[in-house]
């Protein structure tokens, strides 16, 4: 949807989509069900009944949260759809889709409401409003437009979950109960899919990302990459390019999963922080030695977590653990005495981390303390204060308060677990400690060698995903109806914290040495963020009302620093800044 670059045509397409808004009326939201909340306490199955467009609604339903798709076409019992209904067992919530050309028949009627005595139903109706008196007796919530077609599909499912606040009342009646004036008011809630001119943004104006894509392919800074543009609340550019490896023809999707790399410092572990601070079960000004008891006895002991979080404790920047293994600590085969997985056929031996890694740094020198020397280590210190108060590993802790509620599906430690090898992008052809293509594990050494779940790297996500939880925080801490954080702890982690860098708490942000042109030429003194060593970035600017991801596997096949000295980041930032100031004006 947010492809296309071409200015007159996107303005029609806008023109279209808002002349469906314009007449789209939700009814029977008594029970304020839509837009749907509690994410995470959802189960949803999209159910078309015999609708045409069902591919474009699912596929734009898909993300907001994880759906299961149903047709009704695939049942051939098609006189009642009993085996339809007996697959949906599992299923809370059902968004169905109809038009007007299947409203009357009397089987799909049975279906909807026999399902909707024990289920969440929300229906979608497409087509003439007369066929709205077909859901006389139906308590459930509708969405009706007078379209049906493929711009229609696209718009519907974003009232359902809150992209698109619903405004408007009927200005006929069709039947006993749906009648003129009627209709219910939503306000939005999460993020909107849409093209550039609806967010005033001139599609032309963001042309050169196409360029500067290709050269960042041609020039070998990168295989492929994912770029995605948020602006006040609505995603208005998300395109792939290239392929997952320059010997393969694997195109990159905008639905690809790439390993953040540092990134999961402040999608991770940083928000954990945030909300134990929160709940005041962490506080900034206490010693390690307070959370961590095997840091009692180390030089860390009496470092506070403030100076942790400003990487400003003192610790050496990482520690090459990689180097340390001997043939004896590693197995082609997992077994009991070889338990952890660092790539495909290579384990490590049980307590590698906890014996001789976690030692080590814990009883690293401490040098530079009350400079910024930015450090791994920290984020591994981190972690584990996170889950020594928490009671729970990081990676439990992050999907169930945040990534499941703010229905962020990719997003995760361990994805192999989780998804096919062919929807992660590989990392490095390691040929040094690996001995392998690294295609969903961590690249990081350290956190591999740790199991692949660590505070500092291990997080993988699509650029979709880290859109919703960065405008969560562009929010101040609210998404989807839910308060995630107080505003305070957002503007505190995220302002400038630390008066010898530039640094919040966890987060990166704008260099005020101007000679540095960090993160970008034109970025605002509000940005924060950070990158990630694959080649990734994450910059949030509340001024411009923007959310800027980038998602490359500049590792691949081996590391290369040219993304950096192509500037290849900071560049297409500034063509997103350049269009939204040009808007302003």
């Amino acid at each position: 949807m947010a492809c296309a670059q071409d200015h007159t045509t996107n303005e029609k397409k806008l023109s279209i989509a808002n002349a469906i808004s314009n007449t789209t009326v939700l009814l029977n939201n008594q029970d304020a069900i839509i837009p749907l909340k509690s994410l995470e306490k959802k189960n949803i199955a999209s159910v078309s009944l015999s609708f045409a467009y069902s591919n474009v609604f699912d596929s734009l339903a898909n993300k907001y949260d994880k759906i299961t798709s149903f047709s009704a076409d695939s049942y051939k019992d098609s006189v009642n759809l009993n085996d339809l209904e007996d697959d949906l067992k599992y299923f809370n919530t059902v968004l169905i889709s109809i038009d007007d050309q299947n409203v009357n028949k009397a089987k799909y009627i049975n279906f909807i409401n026999s399902i909707s005595k024990n289920k969440r139903v929300i229906i979608s109706f497409f087509g003439n409003g007369p066929g709205l008196k077909s859901f006389d007796l139906l308590q459930s919530p509708i969405i009706w437009t007078a379209q049906n077609n493929a711009d229609a599909a696209a718009i519907v499912p974003q009232y359902i979950f809150g992209g698109i606040a619903a405004v408007n009342k009927l200005t006929a009646t069709f039947s006993a109960r749906y009648t003129m004036g009627s209709g219910f008011t939503t306000t939005a809630t999460r993020l909107k899919y849409t093209v550039p001119e609806d967010a005033g943004v001139n599609s032309n104006n963001l042309k050169e990302i196409d360029a500067i894509a290709s050269e960042a392919i041609s020039q070998k800074a990168t295989p492929g990459l994912v770029v995605l543009v948020a602006k006040d609340g609505k995603v208005i550019f998300n395109k792939a390019y290239g392929t997952h490896t320059y010997d393969t023809n694997v195109p990159d999707k905008v639905t690809d999963i790439f390993d953040l790399a540092s990134v999961t410092k402040v999608t991770a572990t940083t928000p954990a922080v945030m909300r134990l601070f929160e709940e005041g079960k962490l506080k900034l000004d206490t010693n390690i030695g307070a959370y961590i008891p095997k840091a009692r006895t180390t030089p860390m002991n009496n470092i506070r977590i403030r100076e942790v979080m400003l990487h400003q404790a003192g610790f050496i920047p990482y520690i090459p653990f990689h180097d340390y293994v001997k043939t004896s600590d590693y197995s082609r085969d997992s077994s009991a005495a070889f338990p952890t997985k660092v790539a495909d056929n290579y384990y490590i031996k049980k307590g590698f981390f906890k014996d001789f890694m976690w030692p080590k740094m814990l009883n690293s020198p401490i040098k530079t303390r009350g400079k910024y020397v930015y450090s791994d280590i920290s984020m591994y210190v981190m972690k584990d204060i996170v889950e020594h108060i928490s009671e729970e590993p990081l990676n439990q802790y992050t999907y169930e308060n945040f990534y499941k509620p703010l229905g962020m599906q990719t997003a995760g430690f361990l994805p192999r677990n989780r998804f096919k090898p062919e929807q992660i992008v590989p990392t490095e052809d390691d040929k040094y400690f690996r001995k392998t293509l690294l295609v969903g594990y961590v690249h990081d050494q350290g956190a591999a060698l740790a199991g692949g779940i660590s505070g500092h790297a291990g997080l993988f996500a699509s650029a979709n995903d880290l859109a919703i939880i960065y405008q969560m925080l562009l929010n101040r801490g609210t998404y989807g109806g839910e308060t995630y954080f107080k505003s305070a702890t957002v503007d505190m982690f995220t302002s400038k914290q630390s008066n010898v860098s530039r640094r919040g708490l966890g987060f990166d942000r704008w260099d005020p040495d101007t000679t540095k042109h960090y993160p970008s030429d034109l970025a605002s003194p509000q940005t924060y963020g950070h990158t990630g060593y694959t080649g990734t970035c994450v910059w949030v600017d509340p001024s411009r009302g923007l959310v800027y991801v980038f998602l490359s596997n500049r590792v691949n096949p081996t590391v290369t620093d040219k993304l950096s000295n192509l500037k290849i980041r900071g560049r297409i930032q500034d063509v997103v800044n350049k269009a939204i100031d040009e808007s302003k004006k």
